[in-house]
C-alpha cells in the first residue's frame, strides 16, 4: 500500500497537469488565427482537439482519486496564456514566436507527464501511469510536427520582408537570442541553490558556463552586423527569470518543477536558434548561421541531460517534502 503522503503527491501532480492543459487550451483556441499559414493553423487546430481530450482525462482521473482541479492554478495558467498571446500578436514575426513558444510548451507538458508517470509508478497506480504515457506521446508527436515546420514558420514571419530588409531582420532575431540568453543566465544562476541535489546543481552550473559563452557569441555577431542588444527585451526577460525563481522557491516540489521548466526553456532556445539559423541563411550570413548551429548543438545536449535527470528530479522533490516511496 502506498504511503498516504505519496498519494497526495500524485494528486498534486495531476492537478498541475490539469492546470497546464487549461493554459494549453487557452493558447490553442487562439493560435490558428495567429498562425499566418494554413498548414500551421491546421496543426494547431488538430492539437486543440487532442488537448481538450487531455484536459478531460486529467480531470476524470482526479475525480477518480477523490480530488478536484485547482481553481487558483487553472486561473493563473489561463492568465499566463492570455499574456503570451498578446505578446505574440504585437510582434512582427508572430508565426515564428507562436511556433517557438508552442514547441517549448509542448516540452513543458512532456516533462510534466514524465514526472507524473514516475510518481504514479511509485504509488502503484497503473491507470495514471498509462494516462501519463498516452498524453506524453501525443505531446511529443505535436512537438515533432512543429519542429518539422520551422521552415514554414520563418517563411510566414518573413512573408512581407523584402531582400533589402533581411539584414535588419537578422539583427532583430539576434537581439531576441541575446534577451533569451539573458533570461537563461538568471535562471541558471538560481538553479544550483534551488535544485536540492548535487547532481542536478552540477547540471545547471555546467550549462551556465556554456550559456555565458553563447551570449558572448551572439553579442559578437550583433556587433559585427552593426546591431546591439535590446535593453527593453533583456530587462523584461531578466525580470521574468527573477519571478520564476520566486515561484520555484515557493513550491515544496521545487526540484521537479525546476527541471521541467529548464527542459522546456531549452526547447524555447532550440526553436529560437533553429529560426535564427534559417534567417541567417536567407540573409547570406554564413558566420551567424554557423554560430547558431554551434549553440543549437549545446542546447540539444543540455536538454538531453535534463531529460535523463527526470528520475533524480522526482526523488529530490519527494525527499525535500519528507515523502518516502
Amino acid at each position: 500500500m502506498a504511503d498516504s503522503s505519496l498519494q497526495e503527491q500524485l494528486r498534486k501532480h495531476l492537478t498541475d497537469a490539469h492546470s497546464i492543459e487549461e493554459q494549453a487550451l487557452a493558447q490553442l483556441e487562439v493560435a490558428p488565427r495567429l498562425a499566418g499559414d494554413a498548414e500551421l493553423a491546421r496543426i494547431f487546430q488538430e492539437h486543440l482537439g487532442e488537448t481538450r481530450g487531455h484536459e478531460s482525462m486529467t480531470r476524470a482521473r482526479l475525480e477518480a482519486l477523490g480530488a478536484d482541479t485547482s481553481t487558483l492554478k487553472d486561473a493563473v495558467m489561463k492568465a499566463g496564456a492570455a499574456g503570451f498571446l498578446l505578446f505574440a500578436k504585437v510582434q512582427p514575426d508572430t508565426p515564428g514566436k507562436l511556433v517557438a513558444h508552442t514547441y517549448s510548451y509542448e516540452h513543458m507538458e512532456l516533462a510534466a507527464y514524465e514526472l507524473l508517470g514516475r510518481v504514479a509508478e511509485r504509488v502503484g497506480d497503473d491507470e495514471t501511469v498509462q494516462l501519463a504515457k498516452t498524453i506524453r506521446d501525443q505531446e511529443q508527436a505535436m512537438a515533432e510536427r512543429l519542429a518539422s515546420n520551422f521552415d514554414r514558420s520563418v517563411a510566414a514571419s518573413l512573408e512581407d520582408v523584402g531582400r533589402e530588409d533581411m539584414l535588419e531582420q537578422l539583427r532583430k532575431y539576434l537581439a531576441d537570442a541575446h534577451a533569451i540568453e539573458a533570461q537563461a543566465i538568471k535562471l541558471l544562476e538560481k538553479g544550483p541553490e534551488l535544485a536540492s541535489d548535487p547532481e542536478l546543481a552540477s547540471l545547471f552550473e555546467e550549462h551556465l558556463v556554456e550559456t555565458r559563452d553563447q551570449q558572448e557569441l551572439v553579442d559578437a555577431r550583433l556587433d559585427a552586423l552593426g546591431g546591439e542588444p535590446s535593453m527593453l527585451k533583456d530587462l523584461a526577460l531578466k525580470a521574468g527569470a527573477i519571478n520564476w525563481g520566486t515561484f520555484f522557491a515557493a513550491h515544496p516540489d521545487t526540484p521537479g518543477k525546476l527541471v521541467a521548466f529548464a527542459y522546456a526553456f531549452e526547447h524555447l532556445e532550440i526553436a529560437g536558434y533553429e529560426q535564427l539559423h534559417r534567417v541567417a541563411e536567407q540573409a547570406g550570413d554564413g558566420e551567424t548561421a554557423d554560430a547558431a548551429a554551434r549553440i543549437l548543438e549545446q542546447e540539444r545536449n543540455a536538454a538531453e541531460k535534463l531529460a535523463a535527470a527526470f528520475d533524480r528530479a522526482v526523488e529530490a522533490s519527494l525527499r525535500a517534502q519528507g515523502v518516502t516511496a
